[in-house]
């Protein structure tokens, strides 16, 4: 069995939200002994209000799917050991790509963005993703979520007050370039390639990565020497994170590293 022995997690963000989203969770997982670090994308190191402006968001159009994971095999080969790396939405792509190349201790994929691949479950997941994108122009332009996409699509579980309050501290522009990526840049992935442990986490109530496209791209590893799980929470939505029950999420991905180590 392979065995977990690094103590470093790295946290990977997804797509429209700022880094600030995971406080909770770094708190958290410092208390289990674990030492921490959730970069923001490239140009994206700001507050939400700061980004938010259209002077200080210029540069957030020009994001590709290939300049963030240079950026983030940057980090991590600066870092003394390999990672845990855990990524929600966007990030959960990365982190599947990042343990592609080997840079990873272990992988948690929370809603992630599935790879490529056919499947007929996906196309739910496409049809959100061109709300949000202008297929046939190739601008490096920004996208900002709309108040009603957030409250009907990602974080359509919570109360409306959760809803504002979480809107308002951690929505930021969004880079039409990285999200066009996922429909036409090589998102593949070797899934008969031997890999460290993997973990997808699914949300029940999440309209954006549904539960069917998660347990998919979780069967879709397909090398028997190689440890890869899959947990459907109840109840939760693309946001998961975010709500108030988030520890409850944060506590079984800390019960499964204690389980592999």
């Amino acid at each position: 069995m392979h065995q977990i022995t690094t103590k470093t997690v790295m946290f990977i963000s997804g797509a429209f939200v700022s880094h600030y989203y995971w406080e909770h969770w770094l708190w958290y997982f410092k208390s289990k002994g674990y030492k921490v670090v959730a970069p923001p994308w490239i140009h994206k190191n700001d507050t939400p209000e700061n980004l938010r402006d259209t002077n200080s968001s210029n540069k957030i159009g020009s994001i590709s799917l290939s300049e963030l994971l240079c950026y983030y095999t940057e980090i991590i080969e600066q870092l003394q050991e390999k990672p845990i790396l855990i990524g929600h939405s966007y990030g959960g792509l990365l982190v599947q790509l990042l343990v592609q190349q080997d840079l990873a201790a272990a992988g948690v994929c929370i809603s992630s963005f599935p790879p490529a691949g056919l499947s007929f479950k996906k196309l739910v997941f496409y049809k959100n993703i061109l709300k949000f994108v202008h297929i046939f122009f190739s601008d490096k332009s920004i996208v900002l979520l709309t108040f009603k996409k957030w409250q009907d699509i990602l974080y359509n579980s919570a109360s409306e007050e959760e809803q504002i309050i979480a809107f308002e501290d951690f929505i930021i522009p969004e880079s039409q370039t990285a999200l066009r990526d996922l429909l036409f840049r090589n998102t593949r992935v070797n899934f008969k390639k031997k890999h460290v442990p993997l973990f997808f986490i699914a949300g029940s109530k999440d309209k954006f990565v549904t539960s069917k496209v998660l347990y998919w791209n979780y069967k879709k590893y397909k090398n028997f020497h190689s440890i890869t799980c899959y947990k459907k929470l109840e109840a939760k939505d693309h946001f998961l994170i975010l709500e108030p029950q988030w520890k409850e999420t944060a506590e079984s991905i800390v019960k499964w590293l204690d389980k592999i180590s």
